[in-house]
């Protein structure tokens, strides 16, 4: 698909707060599958935006993750974030193997064993926020660190390689276009790095989940040293890059919208399903992620979508879709239970779903133990909000207990 003068232009700045974005809320209001033109990549693509169309999207093998690599594909970012050896662009069956080998370092019962880890580092970094004393800003002392420190301490990184990592990541989520030479720079970078941790654990494996991967069997099959190197990087990115958003953006809910706070306080028990209303609710990234390529002529949505055709999904629409949630925007504890999209769908769901769940319900379980009195330390119209990346989240989040 080229450019086409009547696909709607699509910036997909918007960064107030955790607003939806007055421009999805038009496509979605456009009904089937809409073209639009993003940022980067020399050709349009379509949009889709219903719970069911995406759902299709996602599952159907005629649209192809796989089919991206090596095009300048539609996409917010300059640098393509995601590696062409990822499992983020592969399709079945290839996929399917990686993905059965890589989960079983993310079993809810080796999550459960992690969760004292992340408990403790949790509490350290607390400590260090109460020992300072309000105000104190939540963003340096829990959000930003404790998936950073969670995800890179469980993958074995010394902590001297920390900031490099971290760094890097934060280089490949940049939306400028003069990032384009130096987000490439950060990317090769920390493949280069993980491919050497692999070959280290290789030969003396330890208790982190690189070990872990290595160690995965189904019958004759493992995972080589690139799958490996390649699902630590992804692991390294997606790890930091989505709870830390996510770390602040529910505790800002939470501290701006006194009933929430008060329901978790009255049934603590109620915490996971309340993040999952949260995490359905919440507008965690700006616009769209990696989209799929039409390897047939295929109808969508009332739409003839050609082969060679890109296809992006909104999540963030799905998950405000009125004939899949009733009062969709509203955030409503007493939801009748029925999974959200936040971390994807289909053959590319996010594999670490239990362990992103167990770092959201330690972090703000502890938060609200040990600071029953948090507040925020600004009026919520003076809080700083990102405009610089993909993300949505804010700066920061200045509290008082």
């Amino acid at each position: 698909m080229t450019a086409d003068e009547n696909s709607v232009v699509c910036a997909f700045d918007y960064s107030e707060a955790l607003e939806f974005d007055p421009a999805l809320a038009d496509l979605m209001a456009r009904g089937g599958p809409t073209r639009i033109r993003l940022p980067y990549g020399d050709a349009d693509a379509w949009l889709v935006t219903g719970f069911d169309a995406v759902k299709q999207v996602t599952t159907d093998p005629r649209l192809s993750r796989a089919g991206i690599i090596g095009r300048d594909y539609p996409r917010m970012t300059p640098e393509p974030i995601v590696s062409t050896e990822s499992l983020n662009v592969m399709d079945p069956p290839y996929s399917t193997r990686v993905r059965r080998l890589a989960a079983q370092a993310f079993t809810q019962s080796r999550v459960d064993g992690m969760r004292p880890r992340i408990v403790q580092l949790a509490d350290r970094l607390l400590d260090g926020m109460e020992e300072e004393g309000p105000p104190a800003d939540l963003v340096r002392h829990l959000s930003d660190p404790l998936p950073q420190h969670t995800i890179l301490d469980l993958l074995g990184v010394e902590r001297e390689q920390w900031p490099r990592i971290q760094a890097a990541v934060r280089q490949l989520l940049t939306v400028g276009a003069g990032n384009k030479q130096a987000a490439a720079t950060a990317k090769a970078d920390l493949r280069a790095y993980f491919a050497e941790l692999v070959e280290q654990r290789r030969h003396a494996p330890g208790t982190d989940l690189i070990s872990a991967m290595a160690a995965a069997r189904d019958g004759e099959e493992c995972l080589d040293d690139r799958e490996l190197a390649v699902m630590a990087l992804m692991l390294a990115l997606s790890g930091q890059d989505t709870a830390t958003c996510q770390i602040s953006d529910i505790t800002y809910l939470l501290l701006t919208r006194p009933e929430l706070r008060d329901r978790l306080r009255s049934h603590p028990e109620s915490l996971p399903g309340v993040l999952h209303e949260l995490l359905r609710h919440i507008p965690f990234r700006k616009g769209i992620g990696i989209p799929r390529v039409a390897l047939e002529d295929l109808e969508l949505g009332g739409a003839l979508i050609r082969a060679g055709d890109f296809v992006h999904v909104s999540y963030l629409t799905a998950n405000r879709d009125p004939e899949h949630y009733p009062d969709p925007h509203d955030i409503a504890l007493d939801r009748p239970s029925s999974p959200h999209m936040t971390f994807g769908w289909g053959g590319h769901r996010c594999i670490a779903v239990p362990l992103a769940m167990a770092e959201l319900e330690v972090a703000v379980g502890r938060l609200l133990e040990r600071f029953p009195g948090l507040r925020l330390a600004v009026p919520p119209g003076e809080v700083r909000w990102d405009a610089e990346t993909i993300r949505r989240f804010p700066l920061e989040l200045p509290v008082s207990w």
